[in-house]
């Protein structure tokens, strides 16, 4: 004969409570994350036109602030240029092809 042991309930629960961030919180950070991404879009929209003409597939890295750019075939080499020059700012990485994307899910 073996031995049941009782199902005890599964507790799910958060590792530390006291860092529980406020709902208004995580919806003013994601208003500015989609906030931003529209900005990298519409620089994007902007200047690819122009560039995938000579760069096609090149990397485009985008400050959405300023609204300047820097490109090259290497990604990590456009991300140094723009690390150069905004040392702490929030950038996008995409790439000078018809969508925009770096690659395929």
């Amino acid at each position: 004969m073996t031995q049941t042991t009782p199902k005890r309930p599964r507790r799910r629960g958060r590792l530390f409570p006291e860092y529980t961030i406020p709902p208004e919180e995580l919806a003013r950070r994601q208003a500015e994350k989609d906030a931003r991404s529209q900005r990298y879009y519409e620089i994007f929209a902007q200047v690819s036109p122009q560039l995938i003409e000579n760069h096609y597939n090149w990397f485009i890295v985008i400050e959405p602030n300023s609204g300047d750019y820097f490109i090259d075939t290497d990604e990590e080499v456009a991300v140094q240029k723009a690390r150069q020059k905004y040392p702490s700012g929030m950038v996008g990485i995409m790439r000078l092809n018809e969508t925009g994307t770096c690659g395929m899910i």
